[in-house]
């Protein structure tokens, strides 16, 4: 089986993705995730833990694609491979990330595994942080240059007001309130939270 991860929705995983059906890993048996790695509450990578056995093979595009967190991808890599039995290959370097070598050095190989995953695990931690370190000097950047960032705020004009106040006095049921705007269900009650803010 194999595990992949992208860290944001609008990302494409084909790469690992491409690199996975080379090796002959079946569909069924690839699981990607499209959000951040600072933890191990990922639906599919969860999912694909519960099926892991005793023998089975999983492969990792990159180290930092099993997660950002340095305990957490240490754990996780001794639960997989200790524990449950498994092995993990990282496609990226091969020559050191294949439990199945340390495997076959006895406990010389233990340790020589544990060297390994708290480098390159310190490593992967390290450039998460330089990652959030260069983004939020880059908002600053930008914010000192006039950009802002977020969502604009709608200007609220007097038939949404007519529509709040009804809705406020009992005249009206939310749902016909939405419908009178024409607004969905979060529309309307963000612009509902953004007009009570601003009478405050």
């Amino acid at each position: 089986m194999a595990y992949g991860r992208v860290s944001a929705k609008d990302q494409n995983p084909e790469r690992q993705l491409v690199k996975f059906r080379e090796l002959g890993v079946e569909e069924r048996y690839i699981f990607v995730d499209r959000m951040s790695g600072k933890d191990f509450k990922r639906p599919k990578y969860q999912a694909m833990r519960l099926l892991i056995r005793e023998g089975d093979l999983v492969y990792l595009d990159a180290l930092d694609r099993l997660g950002r967190d340095y305990d957490g991808i240490i754990s996780e890599w001794k639960y997989i491979t200790r524990e449950i039995g498994a092995d993990i290959v990282c496609l990226d370097n091969e020559t050191l990330f294949d439990s199945r070598k340390f495997k076959t050095m006895g406990d010389f190989g233990k340790v020589m595994e544990d060297q390994f995953l708290s480098l390159l695990a310190y490593v992967a931690e390290q450039e998460r942080k330089k990652n959030r370190q260069r983004q939020a000097e880059g908002i600053e950047v930008a914010r000192a240059a006039g950009v802002t960032f977020g969502r604009p705020r709608q200007v609220i004009d007097d038939k949404f007001v007519q529509a709040y106040k009804d809705w406020k006095a009992g005249h009206l049921t939310a749902t016909a309130a939405m419908e009178k705007v024409g607004m969905k269900r979060t529309t309307f009650y963000r612009r509902l939270r953004e007009y009570e803010e601003e009478q405050l």
